[in-house]
């Protein structure tokens, strides 16, 4: 699915260490989920690291990150940009400044399904319940390392899972901030997103994600019917 594929391209191997009990996992994750309660917005640098089979040197790109509950976030690839992933309201676009270009997509209940699957690797950082994160991801395992904790998860969706097996977060012990996020993707692709300078609860400017296509930009849309 090319939407899907561009998703990836535009997103985002820690050893595993001691590997908790049942019990203390679930504590683990109740702690994890707690500490999202107060989250209301979010904003971080990021290094994103892209490791593929036929290259010898995986890819960096440094980017900037910022997110508002409920839906709205903004992911920025490159100094200056090479790409924008940009989600407010009922849509997103997909913008690349220096081709002039834009991908719009939907979202929200009328989204397709396999979209919204492909949607909720996003925001599987910021959980919003437990229930809801059931209901996309199974918990594979649950390690400590270096003062983290380090989360595989399974994306729910078997359609996704063709393209995404496996979900990596690391979050911190003390305060379950956010530290890293790993894609690993069918052919032994990976996509890491490290993250520095991280402040919970910044005041964004709505601009922030509000965009409008000026004109010399084109705008395709490709789940369109």
């Amino acid at each position: 699915m090319k939407a899907a594929l561009v998703l990836l391209t535009v997103l985002c191997w820690l050893m595993p260490g001691r590997l908790p009990a049942a019990g203390a996992s679930e504590a683990v994750l109740d702690q994890w989920f707690a500490a999202q309660q107060a989250l209301k917005s979010w904003s971080a640098d990021f290094t994103q690291t892209r490791t593929l089979p036929a290259l010898t040197q995986p890819l960096v790109t440094n980017g900037h990150v910022d997110f508002a509950l409920p839906d709205d976030f903004r992911w920025q690839l490159g100094r200056p940009a090479r790409s924008i992933a940009l989600g407010h309201g009922s849509q997103m676009y997909v913008i690349y400044p220096l081709l002039k270009r834009a991908e719009l997509y939907p979202l929200g209940p009328d989204t397709p399904k396999q979209w919204r699957d492909m949607m909720s690797l996003l925001q599987a950082g910021f959980p919003r319940n437990r229930q809801e994160f059931n209901a996309q991801f199974k918990v594979l395992s649950l390690t400590s390392t270096n003062g983290a904790w380090l989360l595989a998860l399974a994306p729910a969706s078997a359609a996704t899972r063709q393209m995404v097996p496996e979900l990596r977060l690391s979050f911190s012990t003390n305060d379950f901030q956010l530290a890293s996020t790993e894609m690993l993707m069918v052919g032994g692709s990976r996509m890491r997103s490290e993250f520095t300078n991280a402040v919970m609860n910044p005041v964004l400017d709505p601009a922030v994600f509000a965009w409008r296509p000026p004109a010399d930009f084109k705008v395709t849309e490709p789940l369109a019917k």
